[in-house]
């Protein structure tokens, strides 16, 4: 059996949350060894305003996270929500507020 130097993929998460995303950016950031520095100039941004966006995911613009996502070896997926009961809805939606779409 042989062993290999590439790092497993992580299985897909949802995320519900800005702060989730911001946690997932900064998480995937350090497991590829890149200092916020070394993100901030692929991004064209200060180090600063990368510490700021991580933990205020919900300021990036979708340019912004795209790129983010591929300095940091990540892939943005979207899929369907899955259906949950309805007592589990209200306590996930106290916890991100904003991230439904608008009925219509």
């Amino acid at each position: 059996m042989s062993s290999s130097s590439a790092i497993p993929a992580p299985a897909a998460q949802p995320l519900l949350t800005a702060f989730q995303l911001g946690q997932l950016l900064r998480a995937a950031r350090k497991q590829r060894g890149l200092t916020q520095a070394k993100v901030a100039a692929r991004l064209g941004l200060s180090q600063n305003r990368v510490s700021h966006l991580e933990a205020h995911a919900d300021e990036l613009s979708v340019r912004q996270l795209l790129t983010w996502c591929a300095v940091v070896g990540l892939e943005l997926s979207l899929a369907q929500r899955s259906v949950i009961a309805p007592e589990a809805a209200g306590s996930q939606a106290r916890g991100s507020a904003g991230t439904s779409p608008p009925e219509g």
